[in-house]
Formats: structure tokens, C-alpha cells, sequence
């Protein structure tokens, strides 16, 4: 090698920040909850759709985090002009799930149904600066119904989304869908003559209702609050008299839906908008109720105002209700794993026409955690039986063994490492969480016959059992080679 040739660092073996691998168990959790959930959407008729991992900027567009800067909040990156290859097009990886169901409404008009309903599950890419429990890559799992203008549509997204949370594991009483109105809030501004300019910040204040509740919501509409840390937080700016619609609104929830219609219809005054989003919360309540979706599963809930800035009519949230312990050993509720609700403009972008859409978006991995956290996954998974190698030049008769238990719907694999320590064998077997282990030596080959040792209730002797008990090997059984499918099935249970 030239004296003036440096040798090349060693590529890190890390992932990028932001970034995360999964193996195993988190896999299969993820998509044995996804593949649930996926049954219900497609019982109540939705199809499934998969899209591409990248689209053009143009069509994300005000679905862009920042659409001053093209690359911004996205991974995206120019594609170069050459004569029979890229157009120049700026190119990103999806946002989210809704950009390009936008994309393909439009595109595939002619040749869709009227109205579409698709589910989509996968991931999606955020340049953001990532954080604890915060990712550039997470899955996302969405159902919309695209061209349907009445809310029996968002009705529906309702019951099947409780429908969902049940499939997987979440029981009722655990769980609880809560639905609001934009239209409703726009009532109750109209009410409160807030002026357009000032109509963002009150939305971002009553944003906070949960945090700061009903006195910090009125200081933050009128004159101000100071924070925890003593900071002073300037007020929109509006009167008592003007912010008491507002709060009427926010604490208008009632003993039951019938109670907080009529407190919303009161807090809205004359307003024919703020009437309009009263009367479709009514519906929505009638027609949950004919499906058989009682107040303990949906529930109308001005509380609800996250989203209400980006959605135009109904909006929804699940949230679940039971305890969990935080990191510093608190008692606090779950908290919200879905969200959604009606939504203009998804496709005019796209073709100048007005076309109504609704639809709902579960948080994967916070619907993974929950179920963990009730127990519901994160149980070690049986890993396969293993057939060990007691001689390497019978490795097809080894190979036959384990074909049989796959042809018995058995998950089963050869060892394929050296074969050459038996102890590595087994070690390899618990570092797989392999429930059997299969083992044929030359002697038990001459006889016919296999032995067939359950590794789950070996390692409870090893734990529990005296010495006599452990040297008795129970845990160890020989059995007629013809019987192999047979016994593993038995210990198996």
C-alpha cells in the first residue's frame, strides 16, 4: 500500500438518529395487532391500499410541515434532470398516509367508487428533531372514506374505530371514543365576535383546556396568565363578555349526549354555522346509537379540540381510560392512541372540485405500548423447535425431522451452527426460546427411536426441583421416531 494512501475508517455500526431497528417479538406483536385491526376495516367494507414510499413535493403540498422550504420537515432531495431519466421534480418520502390517499383519489377518479373507502397501514418519514419516545420512522394506520358528504360516514368511522380497539384486546369500559365539531366551535366564535385575525389564537388557547383548565383558558383569552415557571404568557385579548361563549363551549359536557346538545346549542346563540355542527353532532349520536354503539363506547365531548384548526366539521379521538404507572411510579391515564375526523380540500388541490372526506388515524406504537401495558402483548413468543446436530453427516435426516414438524404446522428449524459443542446447541435453543429440542444421536438412530426434551419445563425443574428431581430428567422423553410429530405436538399443548 502507498505510504501517502490512508486506510478508510470503519463504518459505525449504528442506526441514524431518529432511527430504530426491530426485531423480532416487536415485528410480530406489531403485525398481529395490525392484521386485527385490518379484519374490521375490511368487515365493514373498506379495501386496502399501499402506496409509494416517495412522492413528488407538489402533491404533498400544504400537508408540508413548512411549504417555504421544500425539504423541511420531510426528507427530500431534488432529482436530477438528465435527457430519458429524472424530471428535476423535488421528491420526499411521505409525510403521512393522507398526502397520498389525496394523490390517488384524484389520479384514479375515473376508475374509483364513489365514495372510496381505504385503510392504510405502514410507515411514514418526519425530518424532526427526534426525541424520547419521538421518531423519524413510525407506522401509521388510517381508514377514510373519501366523497361521502354525510356524516353517517363519520358515524361509522366511529363505531368501527371502537370496533378496532375491541379487536384488539381493549375491552369496553377501557376505552372510550369522544366526538366534537368544528363547525360547532365556529358557532360559538361567531358568537363570541372573535375577528378572524384573532380566531388562531383562540383556538391554540382553549388548546389547553386540559393543561390549565377553565380560570387559565379565560386569563389566556383576556388579559393573561403567568406560568409555572413565572413567565407572563400574553392573552388574546378578548373581554369576559366575549370569552364566556368560549368557556360555555369548553365546559358544556353533559351527564349525557342529550344534555351537552342542548348546552352546545345554547352556547352557540344565533349562529346558523355553530347550529349546523349542533345538529350533525345529533345525528352522529343518532345514528352510533341505532348501531348498537352505546354512550359508553362514543360519546359527544366538546372537550375535544386538538385538530380543530385543520379539520371542517366532525373530529373524533380515542382515548384510553384505564391507569398506568409513568416512569416516576404516578398513577395517570393512557391517554388518546387515535384521532381524525372531516376534512375539505383533500382533492380539490388535485382537480378544483370540492370533495368531501373523512377519515381516522391510530398511533401504532402508542396502541402497541397500551396493550403491553395491560398485558395484552409483550409475552416472550415461543421461538422455534430446534432439531439438534449430533452427527453432522446425518444433517439430512435432520432436515426430515424438521420438515415434518413444518408439514404439522409446526415452526421448526435444523441447527446450523458447528455442531461440534452440544452445550452450544442448547444455548442457542434458550437464546431462541425454543420450547423442544430434538435430539437423535447414532445410537438412538440405530434403535429407532428420537429424544424429545421440553426446554420450558426443564428450566422450571432447574429452578425448583432438588437434585434427585433434576438427575430424574423428566423433562426428557424417548419416544419411537414415528412418534416425533405426535410428542413435540403434545408438549406443546
Amino acid at each position: 500500500m502507498a505510504k501517502d494512501q490512508k486506510k478508510q475508517p470503519r463504518p459505525k455500526a449504528e442506526t441514524p438518529k431518529g432511527f430504530r431497528d426491530y426485531f423480532g417479538a416487536d415485528v410480530t406483536e406489531r403485525k398481529a395487532m395490525l392484521d386485527r385491526i385490518a379484519e374490521v376495516y375490511h368487515r365493514h367494507g373498506f379495501d386496502p391500499l399501499e402506496t409509494s414510499a416517495v412522492e413528488t413535493v407538489e402533491a404533498l403540498g400544504k400537508f408540508l410541515p413548512d411549504v417555504d422550504r421544500p425539504n423541511a420537515g420531510v426528507f427530500a432531495w431534488q432529482e436530477e434532470a438528465v435527457p430519458g431519466g429524472g424530471s428535476g421534480d423535488w421528491l420526499a418520502l411521505r409525510y403521512d398516509l393522507t398526502a397520498p390517499l389525496a394523490r390517488v383519489a384524484a389520479q384514479f377518479r375515473n376508475d374509483l367508487p364513489t365514495p372510496y373507502r381505504r385503510y392504510a397501514m405502514g410507515p411514514v418519514w418526519r425530518n424532526e428533531k427526534p426525541g424520547p419516545g419521538r421518531f423519524r420512522q413510525f407506522y401509521q394506520c388510517d381508514a377514510d372514506t373519501v366523497g361521502a358528504a354525510s356524516v353517517a360516514a363519520d358515524a361509522e368511522i366511529c363505531g368501527m374505530l371502537g370496533d378496532a380497539l375491541e379487536a384488539v384486546g381493549i375491552a369496553r369500559g377501557d376505552y372510550l371514543v369522544r366526538i366534537n365539531n368544528r363547525k360547532v366551535l365556529n358557532g360559538v366564535l361567531e358568537a363570541a365576535e372573535v375577528r378572524p385575525d384573532q380566531a388562531e389564537d383562540v383556538l391554540r388557547q382553549i388548546d389547553k383546556f386540559d393543561k390549565v383548565g377553565r380560570d387559565g383558558v379565560l386569563a389566556l383569552l383576556t388579559t393573561g396568565r403567568r406560568d409555572d415557571s413565572g413567565a407572563q404568557i400574553d392573552g388574546v385579548g378578548l373581554s369576559e363578555a366575549q370569552a364566556a361563549p368560549v368557556l360555555a363551549f369548553l365546559t358544556s359536557k353533559g351527564a349525557g349526549n342529550a344534555e351537552t346538545l342542548a348546552n352546545l346549542r345554547a352556547a352557540i346563540g344565533s349562529s346558523a354555522i355553530g347550529a349546523e355542527g349542533v345538529d350533525e353532532l345529533a345525528e352522529i349520536a343518532a345514528l352510533l346509537a341505532a348501531a348498537g354503539v352505546a354512550e359508553d363506547r362514543a360519546v359527544i365531548d366538546p372537550s375535544v379540540v386538538r385538530g380543530l384548526g385543520y379539520y371542517t366539521g366532525p373530529v373524533f379521538e380515542a382515548e384510553l381510560t384505564f391507569e398506568i404507572l409513568d416512569e416516576k411510579g404516578r398513577k395517570r391515564q393512557f391517554g388518546s392512541v387515535a384521532g381524525g375526523g372531516r376534512y375539505d380540500g383533500l382533492v380539490e388541490r388535485f382537480t378544483g372540485q370540492k370533495v368531501p372526506a373523512t377519515g381516522v388515524s391510530i398511533g401504532v406504537d402508542r396502541l402497541l405500548a397500551a396493550l403491553r401495558a395491560k398485558g395484552l402483548a409483550g409475552a416472550e413468543a415461543a421461538g422455534p423447535v430446534v432439531v439438534t446436530v449430533m452427527d453432522r453427516d446425518r444433517m439430512a435426516d435432520y432436515q426430515t425431522m424438521a420438515a415434518e414438524l413444518r408439514a404439522a404446522g409446526i415452526r421448526a428449524e435444523v441447527y446450523l451452527g458447528n455442531p461440534k459443542n452440544f452445550g452450544n446447541q442448547l444455548k442457542y435453543a434458550d437464546k431462541r426460546s425454543a420450547p423442544v429440542a430434538v435430539i437423535q444421536g447414532g445410537d438412538e438412530a440405530a434403535r429407532g427411536v428420537v429424544q424429545v426434551k421440553d426446554l420450558i419445563l426443564g428450566a422450571k425443574i432447574a429452578a425448583e426441583a432438588s437434585v434427585e428431581e433434576w438427575k430424574a430428567q423428566p423433562a426428557q422423553t424417548e419416544v419411537a421416531r414415528a412418534d416425533l410429530v405426535a410428542e413435540v405436538r403434545r408438549i406443546l399443548g
